[in-house]
């Protein structure tokens, strides 16, 4: 009721009735007094639909087996219209003194509840789970930066980084390239890709490892374009705790 949209749209609901004049209130009121009519209409009745619609959920929640849908919208429009009829009526008598006979009485209550149940239905379907958002797209991950540094045509998915004298070789599934820079620098810029340091010359990509076999109590993983790549006794655990090898 407090959110800043639903104001503006009270307001600017009551605004264009004010304008229209609907149900003879163009004949009774000008239009200031008009306004402050359906200022009184709009605000009242729209927290009295609020206010049932989340004690609705409520009760609703609670119950062992749920009331099926189009019974759950249909009484819930109904104690709608009841509150709704009891408001209107209040406003009528305060402002005009006005009370509807037996003759006025079915019009007035028939309009009452065609509109409850028309708004009720259309909140209902607002405030479904479905009509909230879409499927959320899962996030794709950034390709790691080191692989700027690489010619285009060796940008491919990152597989494993080792040190050859001063440089490491960048390995990718598009090829591989040497870069002057030290391990440490390189594996900061693998950025979120999964994979470990498996030895003090090599870092790997877990998704490039298609085997692990142990090799007295070191280890050894052969990567998905037919390399291999040694794991030291310190890192072994590293490759057990990822699933390469058993516990």
């Amino acid at each position: 009721m407090g959110q800043p949209a639903t104001l503006v749209v009270l307001f600017g609901a009551a605004a264009v009735l004010a304008l229209a004049g609907p149900f003879g209130t163009d004949d009774l009121l000008g239009l200031g007094p008009r306004f402050a009519y359906w200022l009184a209409i709009c605000f009242p009745t729209y927290a009295a639909g609020v206010i049932i619609a989340v004690l609705m959920d409520r009760r609703r929640a609670d119950r062992p087996k749920p009331l099926p849908e189009a019974a759950f919208v249909a009484l819930q429009a109904i104690a709608t219209g009841v509150a709704v009829s009891a408001l209107v009526l209040a406003v009528n008598f305060v402002a005009f003194g006005w009370w509807p006979d037996s003759s006025e009485a079915p019009v007035f209550f028939a309009t009452i509840f065609a509109i409850s149940l028309i708004v009720t239905v259309v909140l209902h379907v607002a405030r479904s789970p479905g009509a909230k958002a879409g499927p959320v797209a899962p996030a794709v991950p950034a390709p790691p930066s080191i692989l700027d540094r690489l010619p285009f045509d060796k940008r491919g998915t990152l597989l494993a980084l080792s040190v050859e004298d001063h440089y490491v070789r960048v390995r990718t599934a598009a090829g591989s390239e040497m870069l002057l820079m030290r391990l440490t620098d390189a594996i900061r810029e693998v950025g979120d890709t999964p994979g470990a340091q498996v030895h003090r010359s090599h870092w790997v990509s877990f998704d490039a490892i298609t085997s692990a076999q142990r090799a007295g109590d070191r280890a050894i993983l052969t990567l998905r374009d037919g390399s291999e790549v040694p794991v030291s006794r310190a890192n072994v655990a590293k490759i057990r705790e990822a699933g390469f090898l058993p516990r």
